[in-house]
């Protein structure tokens, strides 16, 4: 489902080239061309953000601005204006918008703008705290691992390099990944110490098991997952 994005402007060339703009990189767009309109459909909530022109007819951008966090809204708002002084810059910023974008601009920065404001306000995605393949968890918080009603003890470093697995389970990791993930190596010290402390790592998991979870891929590297 595509964003909506509210795009208040009563210049219609500009309007129609910004929507055009908007609607191609897979937005949908709603446009009021006054301010009465535009804060009408700002106030529905339901925009990723609102492109606001800051000289309108009815009810000027600044106006409809201050209508909109004086409700309680937080949608992202740029003010697109031709007023492009250092006061009026700040003027715009202080009084609630996110951006302020001077008159005449390229769409390939409103665009970019716009996505950037989109991907702040976002809310941020819940942590993992409990990582799992097949019957092996591991708890992050509590830094414990099991596999069914089996405790594994593992050392600080194979923790993180069964937590490095964990996170791309049926992926192939590579021995350079592994390096640079697990050990902060960014290069290779030309030692064994991957397929040592692997070695190890599978003992914990797999030995007395039925099913195997951690594979070498010959000539990749290696897998955790259900045997394939």
């Amino acid at each position: 489902m595509s964003q909506k994005i509210l795009l208040v402007e009563d210049d219609e060339a500009t309007a129609e080239f910004i929507a055009k703009g908007l609607d191609e990189a897979g937005f949908t767009v709603d446009r009021a061309a006054n301010g009465r309109d535009g804060l009408f459909l700002a106030t529905d909530g339901g925009y990723a953000c609102i492109v606001l022109d800051r000289m309108l007819p009815g009810l000027d951008g600044m106006a409809v601005l201050a209508a909109l966090r004086g409700a309680g809204l937080d949608t992202p708002v740029i003010i697109l204006s031709a007023l492009g002084s250092p006061e009026d810059r700040i003027k715009g910023l202080t009084s609630g918008c996110d951006d302020y974008l001077v008159k005449p601009f390229t769409f390939a920065e409103l665009l970019a703008r716009i996505r950037l404001l989109i991907r702040r306000s976002a809310p941020a995605a819940a942590a993992e705290t409990v990582l799992r393949c097949d019957d092996l968890e591991m708890d992050l918080l509590a830094r414990r691992v099991r596999r069914g009603e089996r405790a594994i003890e593992l050392q600080p470093r194979e923790f993180r390099l069964l937590e490095f697995l964990l996170r791309h389970a049926d992926q192939v990791v590579t021995r350079t990944m592994l390096l640079e993930g697990v050990w902060d190596y960014h290069f290779d010290p030309g030692t064994n110490v991957v397929d040592v402390h692997l070695s190890r790592l599978r003992k914990k998991i797999d030995e007395g098991e039925a099913r195997r979870l951690l594979h070498t891929v010959r000539g990749a590297g290696y897998r955790i997952g259900a045997e394939p």
